[in-house]
């Protein structure tokens, strides 16, 4: 179904995705590292230094005229938790030059480009230039905060928190407030040059490509310093059996009540049971026909919103819901009523039938776009597992009601995390 070419030269891994469904080619850079305290906040401030001035480009708005130049390149970076991982994204798409009355080489010129923005950074007296680190600095404290100011945001991150203390996993992907000021032009560039050492590092080239030519500019182009093979190793978490129920209640100045769940389903993406969790969540909350979607917020009217979500690297699973601070226990109780439900088996072959079909859509829907290509595929980097997408919709289709009740039995509520108003009352 997609047909991936993986080669490893210069101490990477180079993706080809070939595929006739894009008018562009695109480039997706990922290094990937263990979480950790003392990086997370570097880590979360370098990609935007990289992006905001190369040494041919030294500042922002002449990168910015070139891509323009490039038929309108576009070029972001992301940060994303992945398990105990902490991953940096950069994405180049330009135009396939097979759609262009002037035959310019620009995948070769986009790869060239990529590799300036992450070997060749703008400097000053061999550091990143300050100002460029100081206004990402000020770029990034936004960002944090911006967390806080959005309260579903903000609720989702104060139960991984609570949830996950002592585990590298509760740490935030955009990092942490606190640390930002102290980072320097000096030390973001020492760290910089670490994380070109020793990060494991993937790059995805999908389109509608000439493989060898490209294999030849990321040979050319792309040399990266450091030991062969790069391999992040996994920090070494041990699985967390349930002893008690952490309850947490939070109080600030809001009308909306944000009750989020955290449950432990011991099972992974590297689980042969991985299949059997999704169709659980699907029924569960994952979509708008699942349990607690009906019984939550349509049925109780309790909720302005109901469902839940999985940490497939982390074995988590979310359920995140807005109340009046008043229902607090109502919905709780219907919330737990639903996860009975799933454990006694109670949901009929046609909910089975509808999960499986809305699965199936959203992982096809995914790969209609370069961006959801790679997120599939880079699971399979992630994780010791390698899904082919035929096996992913074939093994969802095998999913029987009795995998489904095996599956709801091994998940154990852990953390509820209640954010409520001044005059909530719990």
């Amino acid at each position: 179904m997609i047909r991936e070419n993986t080669i490893t030269t210069q101490g990477f891994r180079t993706h080809f995705v070939q595929t006739d469904k894009y008018k562009t080619s695109t480039l997706v850079w990922k290094m990937k590292a263990p979480l950790s305290k003392e990086t997370v906040t570097l880590r979360a401030l370098l990609p935007y230094v990289l992006q905001s001035g190369t040494k041919t480009h030294p500042s922002m708005k002449t990168l910015r005229t070139y891509l323009d130049e490039l038929y309108g390149a576009m070029l972001n970076v992301d940060l994303t938790k992945k398990g105990e991982f902490h991953i940096i994204t950069i994405r180049l798409d330009v135009a396939n030059e097979k759609f262009l009355k002037d035959a310019s080489p620009l995948l070769n010129k986009a790869i060239q480009l990529l590799s300036e923005i992450i070997l060749h950074p703008a400097l000053e007296n061999g550091r990143f230039v300050s100002q460029i680190v100081e206004q990402e600095k000020r770029a990034l404290k936004q960002r944090i905060q911006s967390a806080y100011d959005d309260k579903m945001r903000y609720a989702n991150l104060r139960l991984v928190e609570e949830m996950c203390k002592n585990e590298p996993y509760a740490l935030p992907s955009h990092g942490q407030l606190e640390d930002v000021e102290a980072i320097t032009p000096d030390t973001l560039f020492t760290y910089y040059k670490k994380a070109l050492q020793e990060d494991e590092v993937d790059l995805y080239i999908i389109g509608d490509i000439e493989e060898t030519s490209a294999l030849e500019a990321v040979q050319q182009h792309l040399q990266l310093p450091g030991q062969l093979p790069r391999t992040a190793e996994k920090p070494h978490v041990e699985p967390k059996k349930v002893a008690n129920v952490h309850e947490v209640v939070e109080k600030q100045d809001i009308k909306q009540g944000k009750l989020n769940i955290g449950y432990r389903t011991q099972i992974t993406y590297d689980d042969d049971d991985y299949y059997a969790l999704q169709v659980f969540n699907g029924i569960f909350g994952g979509f708008s026909h699942s349990k607690l979607f009906i019984n939550v917020r349509e049925k109780a009217s309790l909720a302005y919103y109901a469902a839940s979500r999985l940490e497939s690297h982390k074995g988590l699973l979310m359920v995140m819901s807005g109340i009046e601070p008043a229902n607090y226990e109502k919905a709780m109780q219907i919330i737990h009523e639903q996860m009975n439900a799933m454990k006694q088996g109670e949901f009929s072959d046609n909910e089975i039938e509808q999960t499986k079909a809305v699965i199936r859509n959203q992982l096809l829907e995914t790969l209609d776009t370069p961006r959801g290509m790679v997120e599939v595929l880079y699971h399979n980097v992630v994780s010791e597992r390698k899904r082919p997408i035929d096996e992913w919709l074939s093994g969802t289709e095998k999913v029987q009601r009795e995998d489904i009740v095996r599956v709801a039995n091994q998940i154990e509520l852990d953390t509820i995390y209640f954010l409520t108003g001044m005059e909530g009352e719990k």
